[in-house]
């Protein structure tokens, strides 16, 4: 059942209509209630994937479906339409005015409709992919204030990291973080690369998410082993790789990576002249779980981010 979450409507005969998709059980029962949550980012698309493939497996055997089940594929859909990160004609990332006020201007407000009608439920995921400057693993970011409550979730996920980040890395105006200071689980899903869609990593998330309706008893039909994550919670393990001149980045390697200190990343060349600037070589030995994949960069951009610390743990992963 399609149902609208926030409407508005705009003087040029337009209206700003955000939906959910509810899936219940076929017998009329209740249970739990799982919401799955994407495009809050317009240019970030690989959720998409991911709310079709929960809706059709469903409907193939809604007969398995114990408890309910709330897709919302579009939090921002002008943002979607016109490949823009932000609300378009505001200028405004949607993800930094959460919880939102009912008696506010127009984004507060629809902001403030979507916390109403997701609380309640007994887990949300918040699914993101990178922008379109870098490529990620599979991963969930958890705000360590939260970590008693979303760790043991987290690792049902089928990710492949789960990063823990202080309370100053976290913005208290995120969907996710107004949602867990509402005691309603929310686990924010970062994978893949800005305006594409990466099917791989879409049915490995998909497959998390049918293991926590699982645990959460909302599903009883056959689910996939799911793969263990490497954990991390220390600040100083996360190694951050940044251009130290502008120019072209031509990356050698691929995240997912295992590298050792000193292995070549990458080279920054300049077209112009034809010449190589610079070679970028690992600081130390890690697991290459973000690499930067539009090739244009200036001095300070951010280029690739290693996990130190967890070789053996990512060796087994590669293979």
């Amino acid at each position: 059942m399609i149902e609208t979450v926030a409407e508005v409507g705009f003087p040029v005969d337009e209206v700003l209509r955000i939906q959910k998709q509810r899936l219940r059980p076929v017998d009329g029962t209740t249970g739990k209630r799982i919401s799955i949550v994407t495009g809050i980012h317009g240019d970030e698309l690989e959720g998409q994937y991911v709310c079709y493939e929960v809706a059709r497996r469903i409907g193939e055997h809604p007969e398995y479906l114990h408890g309910i089940v709330d897709i919302y594929p579009a939090l921002n859909p002008f943002g979607i339409d016109s490949v823009t990160r932000g609300i378009p004609a505001f200028d405004l990332d949607m993800n930094r005015i959460f919880p939102g006020r009912e008696d506010g201007d127009m984004n507060e407000y629809v902001a403030s409709k979507i916390i109403e009608d997701l609380e309640g439920s007994d887990l949300c995921l918040d699914i993101h992919a990178s922008n379109i400057y870098l490529t990620e693993i599979p991963q969930i970011r958890i705000n360590e204030e939260h970590t008693e409550s979303l760790l043991g979730l987290g690792k049902l996920a089928n990710v492949d990291f789960l990063w823990v980040h202080s309370n100053s890395t976290v913005l208290s105006s995120t969907l996710a973080y107004s949602l867990n200071s509402r005691k309603v689980p929310t686990l924010v899903v970062e994978m893949g690369v800005g305006m594409r869609i990466t099917r791989e990593y879409g049915d490995q998330l998909t497959d998390g998410i049918f293991k926590l309706m699982e645990y959460l008893g909302i599903w009883e039909g056959p689910t996939v082993e799911v793969r263990t994550p490497i954990v991390s919670s220390d600040p100083k393990e996360v190694e951050f790789l940044n251009a130290p001149v502008s120019g072209i980045f031509m990356k050698t390697l691929s995240h997912g990576a295992l590298v050792k200190k000193g292995m070549e990343i990458g080279q920054i060349v300049d077209p112009l002249r034809g010449i190589r600037l610079c070679t970028v070589e690992a600081p130390a030995d890690g697991w290459l779980f973000t690499i930067r994949e539009y090739p244009v960069v200036d001095e300070g951009s951010l280029l690739a981010r290693i996990l130190k610390g967890h070789d053996a743990e990512a060796e087994k992963r590669i293979g």
